[in-house]
């Protein structure tokens, strides 16, 4: 379950990104299920990126929670969120690019 925690984790936090980003951006929205899908993979690859980047940091005393440290808790979170956001606002920057050449 450790090693899939750090996914589910970016997977969801990549989804309310990416909606959030649909909701915020409304020209570059891709309708929810857009938002959810490019939002999660966005999620995984930033989250996977900050993983690999911050994965060698020291574990912080007395922060560790049933073997997770809270510091890569929050850096899925944070990655993800953020992650699913930008994927989600390039593709829709693109759909618009690609729509409006035509």
């Amino acid at each position: 379950m450790e090693t899939l925690l750090p996914l589910i984790l970016q997977v969801v936090a990549g989804l309310i990104g990416g909606n959030a980003a649909g909701a915020a951006l409304k020209e570059r929205s891709l309708g929810t299920t857009g938002n959810s899908i490019a939002g999660g993979v966005g999620g995984i690859i930033l989250g996977q990126i900050l993983q690999a980047v911050m994965g060698g940091a020291a574990p912080d005393a007395g922060a560790a929670m049933a073997g997770m440290d809270i510091g890569k808790i929050v850096t899925d979170i944070v990655g993800g969120g953020a992650g699913g956001a930008i994927l989600t606002a390039i593709i829709g920057m693109l759909k618009n690019q690609v729509s409006g050449a035509r």
